[in-house]
């Protein structure tokens, strides 16, 4: 032992001696082995539809197919709304069918120009083209057309629309088993493209997001693949809502009081879809003894402040609908409470965490999903692992300092973009209303708790 060590002192032999131990693990080594998990792919766009990718040592490009514009013909209206300019910038008017997602319309989806307004004759009359600015006005940024006052255009005036419009697309780069590279284009949508299957044998590399009616790439659609980091809730079910966990492991009713906005009253999803009946839906099979009821109080539009400002009788009383019901457990989610300033969220939460105690009930809390970018503050889809909002933040505080169960959504979205999955593409209503998938994740993140 001697003798190695002072061989091994000096530092020429030390090299060729761990040289010699790693030859091993680099002989019969080929491409086709996968990886270290830590890599990632680089993505450098080399014009304005192509992308050079650079993965385990090998590099291949790419041509992506550009964006393309959709062309509707003659859509009919019979009844074409007033243009309203003090209304909200999504639904001023009309949204033509093309850019229509839930509720509203997709931002920059419509070809400035492209509009043309005719009405609807009766037998071989030619049709009348209508002038805008003078019968009808479009916001071309929302695509909402609506007439105008004084115009040729009347409540009782069907028209045709003719337009042109974009789609979102979302491709994916894979490696196959054999150390080569594949794209796989996704499908078109104006608003939720999917991210493509991954076939099975493949590692996803990266993915390219047409983002919709853009002239060429930028940085911004480029999205390679990274690892996911792993979530750690501050505080366990079985620590924060005692009583509740415990009716569960022995098997006993539990009532659940799920409460919050229109992501919680949920009328445009299937029901089972919701993100409180996925959770719940899990929790039974984890718990199956226990009898698990579940109990929706939403209200679209709104946020903790107006249910508790809400008058006695009103369908939204706080006392009356919430603390009233006297649940088990309250699971609580309000993404229109993210005005809040960590200030406001220690002042108001704890007069409801007051309230709460006083009647025995536990509380969850949920923080909220990611919104539009451009609501967040945020440039890009990228890099956006820390939810730029104070109200998180105050969430976060105010969990940690209460001892209150966070079950931390916007963590499991600002995790998206590592996957491949530009998050607002989640959003049926291009702004704030996620789709099953998007709900998934508030179930990912309330399940986390149940771990031991």
């Amino acid at each position: 032992m001697t003798y190695i060590w002072t061989f091994l002192k000096h530092s020429v032999w030390r090299m060729f001696f761990f040289f010699l131990l790693s030859v091993p693990l680099f002989w019969g080594t080929g491409f086709s082995e996968a990886a270290e998990p830590e890599e990632i792919a680089k993505l450098e766009l080399t014009g304005d539809w192509s992308v050079r990718v650079t993965y385990g040592g090998r590099t291949q490009e790419f041509a992506v197919e550009p964006a393309k514009l959709t062309s509707v013909t003659d859509e009919r209206v019979n009844v074409l709304p007033v243009f309203d300019p003090a209304g909200p910038p999504w639904r001023k008017a009309r949204p033509m069918e093309g850019v229509r997602a839930q509720e509203c319309a997709v931002r920059y989806a419509y070809l400035p120009g492209s509009l043309r307004v005719t009405s609807i004759p009766e037998g071989d009359a030619d049709p009348v083209i209508f002038e805008e600015g003078t019968d009808y006005r479009v916001d071309v940024e929302w695509g909402n057309v609506g007439r105008l006052d004084g115009g040729r255009i009347t409540q009782d005036t069907p028209v045709s629309l003719a337009y042109q419009f974009g789609k979102m697309r979302i491709d994916a780069i894979v490696r196959c088993a054999d150390g080569t590279f594949s794209l796989i284009q996704g499908e078109s949508h104006v608003a939720n493209p999917p991210r493509p299957e991954i076939p099975a044998g493949t590692q996803l590399l990266a993915t390219v997001w047409i983002s919709g009616r853009i002239d060429r790439l930028t940085e911004k659609e480029l999205f390679p693949v990274s690892e996911v980091r792993e979530y750690q809730p501050m505080f366990l079910a079985k620590d924060a809502i005692p009583q509740t966990y415990g009716k569960l492991v022995r098997g006993e009713t539990v009532r659940i009081l799920a409460w919050g906005d229109s992501v919680t009253a949920c009328g445009y999803l299937p029901g089972e879809d919701r993100w409180q009946c996925q959770f719940v839906a899990r929790l039974q099979k984890l718990f199956p003894n226990a009898k698990i009821e579940l109990i929706h109080e939403g209200w679209g539009g709104r946020n903790t402040r107006s249910y508790r400002n809400a008058k006695p009788g009103s369908p939204k009383n706080y006392a009356e609908h919430v603390l009233a019901v006297k649940p088990d457990l309250v699971v609580m989610e309000f993404v229109n409470d993210s005005w809040m300033k960590p200030e406001n969220v220690e002042a108001d939460y704890s007069q409801i965490l007051a309230d709460f105690r006083e009647r025995g009930m536990e509380w969850i809390i949920c923080s909220p999903h990611y919104v539009r970018a451009d609501w967040m503050g945020l440039s890009n889809e990228k890099g956006v692992d820390e939810d730029p909002r104070p109200y998180v933040q105050g969430l976060r505080a105010f969990a940690q300092k209460h001892g209150i169960a966070l079950a931390d959504a916007s963590f499991y979205y600002g995790q998206l973009y590592r996957q491949g999955i530009p998050y607002s593409t989640l959003m049926t209503n291009n702004i704030n209303h996620p789709n099953r998938f998007g709900m998934s994740l508030f179930a990912d993140a309330l399940m986390k708790l149940f771990e031991e």
